[in-house]
């Protein structure tokens, strides 16, 4: 594709390195912010900036934070008896905005694939140890929501040789039918994992 100016072609250049953006809307996305009025784009680059150069992680769940403790393990009305573990800080907000959850996280950074260089050392694992370890008691019940891959399965039969012969519950999302799905479009592992899955009905 030929660009007018080569100011366009590098920015196209960079806004299509993002994930899920192409290059026709990468183009698209440049030709807005060059017409929009230039406080907004400086604006979008301050943001992005300083999002660079402040964004931390919190020392205790691993998530994306303001401050060295994110609010959500700052807070004293979270249930402190139940540890959520995902993958990353985007399972995190999803099983937030359900308003179901109102126990702690902890974020692994990924899940153990050794096909991509991905190994147990790579992930947040020894600190989610250390937290049920140093918690004397407190924590009941780990839930391990994480994706149902082969990668994920793996991960997580490996979180429960590490942490079962702690006095907790280990317990993983339930995995089925989506609601609103017809049973004859979904694949027949959801479907039998839907049926050995089965709750009384209530």
């Amino acid at each position: 594709m030929e660009y007018p100016s080569k100011l366009i072609e590098d920015a196209v250049n960079e806004v299509a390195k993002l994930p899920g953006i192409g290059r026709k809307t990468a183009l698209r996305l440049v030709l807005h912010l060059v017409k929009e009025n230039e406080n907004r784009t400086t604006l979008l680059t301050d943001a992005l900036r300083n999002l660079r150069s402040n964004i931390r992680f919190c020392r205790i769940c691993h998530t994306i934070s303001d401050s060295d403790e994110c609010s959500i393990c700052r807070s004293h009305r979270r249930d402190r008896s139940i540890v959520c573990v995902v993958e990353e800080s985007q399972d995190m907000m999803a099983i937030e905005n359900t308003s179901q959850y109102s126990g702690l996280y902890h974020v692994l950074g990924g899940v153990i694939s050794p096909m991509n260089g991905v190994g147990p050392h790579e992930l947040k694992i020894e600190t989610l140890v250390g937290r049920i370890d140093k918690a004397a008691g407190e924590i009941k019940e780990v839930i391990l929501a994480l994706s149902p891959t082969m990668e994920g399965d793996t991960t997580a039969f490996y979180l429960n040789k590490k942490i079962n012969h702690f006095p907790i519950t280990i317990s993983s999302i339930a995995r089925g039918i989506p609601v609103g799905g017809d049973l004859e479009y979904a694949d027949e592992v959801t479907l039998g994992r839907s049926i050995t899955g089965r709750t009384l009905f209530n």
